[in-house]
Parts: C-alpha cells; structure tokens; sequence
C-alpha cells in the first residue's frame, strides 16, 4: 500500500512538472466538458420547464376528460362518472400524489375592465386549496392569494396590462351557459401571472365553484379529473390500468398517443358522454418533436466533444511521452517496473482529467448564468421553455455523472495504450531517445 502511495505522490509531481505541456488538454477538456454539460442541463431545464407548464394547464400526469354530445359545450362530468372515476383510480390502484377537479370553459369568455375588453381563449374554475401545489409554482407578479375566495379571479400579466387592471380591482366576466345564453359575474383581482406564454397568454382561474354557477352546471359536476404523480414516467403505464378498470364501470374513449388520433377520436359520432383518458404527451406531440430534435442534437454535439477530447488528447500525449521517453528509461533502469510505470502516467491523466471536470462543470454553469440573460422574446411561443422568462439550467445527477464517466472513458481509452506501450517499451530504444 506505501508503494502505491509513493507512486500515486510521483505521479501527481510530474503533472505539476508538465503543467505548461498539459494546458492544451486541459484547456481542451474544460471547454468540451462546459459545453456538454451547459447543453444537457439546459435542455433538461427545457424539459421540466415545458413539462411542468403543460401539467398545470391541463391539471395533471393523467386526465380524465368528459366529452357530452348533448350540450352547447362538451367537457362535462356529471356526479355519476366522477364516482366511477375516482372508484377505477382506487380499484386499479394508481396512488396519485393528488387528484383535482376542473371545470373548463373554452368558448371564449370576455373579460371587460375600464371600458375595454379582452376575449380568453382559456376559463379555469378549479378549487383554489386543491391546487395550491400548483399555484405555489407559479410566478406571480403581484398577488394577494391568500385569502383566495370564490369572488376571486387570477389573471396574466398580459391581459393586466392592457386593461390597467390591478390587485383589488373588480372586472367583469362573460361567459355562455349550458343552453347558450351568455350569463357574467363579477370577481376580484386577486394574483397576476407573469405568463407570456401559449398556456398562459390569455387563461383566467376562477374558483369552480363560481364558473359552474355561470355556465348552470350542478356545484358538484366538473370538466375533468387529474391526477398527479411523484414519477410522471409511470403515467402510461397507470393510464392503461386506469383505462382497463373505468371501461368496465362506464363507456370510455379509446387512448390515443398524439394530438391527430384524439383529434380522429373525437370526431366520430357517438350519443351522450364518454370518458377520454388522456397523458400530457397527448396533447405534446409537436412539442414532443421538437424535443426530440433537440435530443439529436445534443448527440451530434456530444460525438463532436467527444471527438476533439480524443483527437486533443491522443496528439498532446503522444508528444508529452516522445520528449519523456529518456526519463521512463531512466526510471526503468533504477528499478521501476512497467506496472509502476503505467501507474504513475495513469495517476497523471486521472488527475488532470477530474481537475478539467471539475474546472469544466464550473465553467458550464457560468455560461447558464450568462444564458439566462439572453432575451428569447423573437423566438414566438418560446416561454414554454423558460423558467420566470430565462432560460434556466437543470443539472440532473443522472445526466452530470452520465457526462463524467463518457468523458473519462474517452479520455482514459485515449491515453491507455500509449502509456502501455511507453511502461513496456524495451530499455535501450527508451535510454536512446526513440520514439514511441
């Protein structure tokens, strides 16, 4: 174990002896590194960023949506399928971290403040304690939500904006009822997002209360159920179990995996209400393309890395070794065995390598620190991505380990056999100078 200790000692003093010969390497490998990692982490940031969006939008990992044929709206769920549903979450034994109710009005609802107007695409009436994990997320920029009420209205910074309207003010909001008749209500200001986003844009929450008694659906009916998960990965999986348990209680939609089947579902005929099982991926499929491309990606830039960590270091340490090829023979000649050797010039490489690792990591997150100054407001509907408007870096240790050890492998393979060559080499073409 002493000898290992010395060697490991030798070797650490020679990298500080070659130190000017490494700085090409080094430099090399804290640039490819930052750069790997800048890209995985804010690609990963984009992920969450856009995943997390989606969820609150549409409430949750799985929603149970209610399509009724019979009304001038159709996502309605009246108190029978809520039973059903909630009794198939339990048979089919999803444990949902939580499960909300929704009512939607999606016909364009107005909003009038200040003798100006505004339409919104999105009406949310949702239960204001219910989803409090989700509202907690959000970034508002004024809000007075805690004593959130059913008189009480979010809106977008936005739509703020252009009514001039302000925490405590009092607007007026339209929407049509069941039967068509439009019917408004008065609510308080209560938060203002900062969401300029496609999900954000033009969306009001009120509670469900309120929106139901507006469109004169029952106080315990509602436009769909979500469901929540602490590992949003197993929502197919426990979608289908779903699925099996609710089709035999009430008449399901089929599940579609894309925007085109639902669309294709949804526009056969049928009389009443089915139930649609539906995962964010659903309603993500152009989302989930671009993603994909951006995964593509962050492959080609991965192998491009990785290339010029293995071109760097295969040059650098083939020269390194030539001008040391007398020193590891006079190092075998006083008693240094090859293993001894391979040891010492493998202590080097490891040592530089975690040093460039670390040097690179911290580079890549002051390049994320620079990135999230960057403006992406030319890029139209961009903000699905950000986090509070910037462009954020997620580190996963996952992805951060995965990005170390590829970088290490490259690096170690690169460097392997030529030190087992040097360590190896016979004693008189070291001593001689010839080359490796």
């Amino acid at each position: 174990m002493e000898k290992y200790k010395l060697l490991i000692n030798l070797g650490i003093k020679y990298l500080k002896r070659y130190k000017k010969r490494y700085a090409f390497l080094f430099a090399a490998l804290v640039f490819c590194f930052a750069i790997v990692t800048f890209i995985t982490s804010s690609k990963d940031s984009m992920y969450k960023n856009v995943y997390y969006s989606a969820q609150s939008h549409y409430a949750g990992d799985i929603i149970a949506v209610g399509q009724n044929r019979n009304y001038n709206f159709t996502f309605l769920l009246d108190k029978e399928q809520i039973t059903n549903i909630i009794d198939s979450a339990n048979e089919s034994e999803i444990n949902p971290s939580h499960i909300i109710k929704r009512t939607y009005f999606n016909n364009d609802g107005i909003v009038y403040f200040n003798g100006m107007s505004i339409i919104q695409k999105y009406i949310i009436g949702c239960d204001w304690e219910g989803e409090d994990h989700l509202f907690s997320k959000m970034d508002f920029s004024s809000s007075n939500n805690n004593s959130l009420k059913d008189n009480s209205i979010i809106i977008s910074e936005p739509v703020s904006h252009k009514l001039n309207a302000k925490i405590g003010d009092i607007i007026t909001l339209e929407v049509h009822n069941l039967w068509g008749q439009k019917n408004t209500g008065q609510f308080e200001v209560c938060g203002i997002v900062k969401d300029y986003s496609i999900f954000g844009y033009f969306k009001v929450y009120i509670s469900r209360l309120s929106l139901n008694r507006l469109m004169l659906i029952n106080d315990d009916e509602c436009s769909a159920i979500g469901f929540f998960f602490k590992k949003p990965s197993d929502a197919e999986v426990k979608r289908q179990n779903l699925q099996r348990s609710l089709a035999q209680r009430i008449d399901t939609g089929a599940l579609v995996y894309n925007r085109e089947e639902r669309e294709k579902e949804l526009s056969k005929q049928w009389e009443g209400s089915k139930i649609f099982l539906y995962t964010l991926p659903v309603y993500l499929s152009e989302i989930a393309s671009l993603m994909e491309a951006m995964d593509i990606l962050t492959y080609l830039l991965y192998g491009m890395m990785l290339i010029i960590i293995f071109v760097s270091a295969s040059v650098t340490y083939r020269l390194i070794l030539h001008e040391r090829t007398r020193e590891i023979g006079v190092m075998r000649s006083i008693g240094f065995y090859s293993e001894d050797l391979k040891l010492v010039l493998w202590t080097e490489i490891t040592i530089l390598g975690i040093f460039s690792i670390v040097s690179g990591f911290l580079l890549s997150v002051i390049f994320s620190i620079a990135a999230s100054f960057i403006s992406f407001s030319w890029f139209p509907s961009f903000e699905i991505f950000l986090k509070n408007g910037r462009l954020t870096a997620l580190f996963l240790p996952e992805t951060v380990v995965l990005n170390i050890i590829l970088t290490l492998v490259i690096l170690i393979l690169t460097v392997v056999f030529p030190a087992q060559r040097a360590s190896n080499k016979n004693l008189p073409s070291l001593l001689s100078g010839e080359a490796l």
